[in-house]
């Protein structure tokens, strides 16, 4: 085979498995579903643990969590217009913050699970551009059901992140932003002291 046919090989057989590749990706809802449901099987399996062994539980917990939540994105939305002023490393750092914070709240939150019947919504605007950032709707059955909301967005590698989460009602990227800002203002808008304080 001489060079130029070794070239087109090359090349339809890097198209093919490109083709592939775009045909495994997941869609926002799918990944949506795929985390929680994750996360569910987790905690049924985990929950003994929350309290014989707690920083166990919240581990496995973190480790689901880190499959489909981009906690950079996370950060930049709690920290909203600070987030300009702040250095990378400062990004990353709250990010780490964050990671711990989610990792317990929606860990504690989801401790009384029982496997009830997870329902997902039917989207708001199933004709919107298929690339714009997606809320995914969920709600677990039973005597008080719970409502989430996923807030999805398209990363760099083309794959779909949560990088905001509402449960029951409460929006967490909203609620945290308005603990980062008075927690600005009562340090001089120093986002080092204010990561060193955050709670």
């Amino acid at each position: 085979m001489n060079l130029l046919k070794k070239v087109l090989v090359s090349w339809v057989f890097a198209a093919v498995m490109a083709n592939v590749a775009n045909a495994q990706e997941l869609s926002a809802v799918e990944t949506a579903e795929l985390g929680v449901e994750t996360l569910l099987q987790t905690v049924v399996e985990s929950k003994d643990m929350f309290l014989s062994d707690r920083e166990a539980y919240f581990n496995r917990i973190e480790d689901v969590l880190n499959t489909f939540v981009d906690f950079t994105a996370v950060a930049e939305v709690v920290m909203s217009r600070y987030a300009d002023s702040a250095s990378d490393e400062q990004k990353q750092r709250f990010a780490d913050i964050l990671k711990t914070t989610l990792t317990r709240f929606y860990g504690a939150s989801l401790v009384s699970y029982n496997g009830e019947e997870l329902v997902f919504l039917p989207p708001s605007n199933p004709d919107a551009d298929p690339r714009a950032d997606t809320v995914v709707g969920m709600e677990l059955q039973g005597d008080s059901p719970l409502r989430l909301q996923y807030q999805m967005f398209l990363n760099g590698n083309d794959e779909w992140k949560l990088k905001n989460l509402s449960l029951a009602g409460i929006n967490l990227g909203r609620q945290y932003y308005t603990q980062f800002a008075a927690l600005m203002s009562q340090h001089d808008n120093d986002i080092d002291v204010v990561l060193d304080n955050w709670r």
